[in-house]
């Protein structure tokens, strides 16, 4: 019996992937979450961080800002207009987004969910090498 699922990520102008998969970790706000074969149904949202999928005997890894996850009849979806494969984020791009954010940041006028989102994106943009 296989232990492979279903896997997609979906942005508004195009399929980042979709693939089958036995193991896909996700940057939840309950925390990271790991989704295996017959999970329970699951739907919860994305706050920054890596999606790591197990495809074809490796790891790929993605990164997300904000988006939504569904996991039901083993089928992983995420929608998300943030989603970029690792590789195709250089370090001048990770580099303007980390000062974006962190000028963001000193706005004394954010709220604390902004300050919670945008300190996730600054550590996972940092973590980049």
């Amino acid at each position: 019996m296989s232990d492979l699922f279903k896997f997609e990520i979906i942005t508004p102008d195009q399929t980042i992937l979709n693939s089958e998969t036995n193991q896909v970790t996700i940057p939840a706000y309950e925390g990271l979450l790991t989704i295996l074969k017959d999970h329970i149904s699951l739907v919860t949202f994305l706050r920054p961080g890596f999606i790591e999928a197990y495809l074809n005997n490796k790891i790929e890894k993605y990164y997300v800002e904000e988006g939504t996850v569904e996991f039901s009849d083993n089928k992983l979806l995420i929608l998300s207009s943030s989603a970029i494969k690792l590789e195709k984020l250089n370090r001048e791009k990770i580099d303007k987004m980390i000062s974006e954010s962190k000028s963001l940041l000193q706005n004394t006028e954010i709220k604390d969910k902004e300050k919670y989102i945008l300190s996730h994106k600054i550590d996972t943009l940092q973590q980049i090498n």
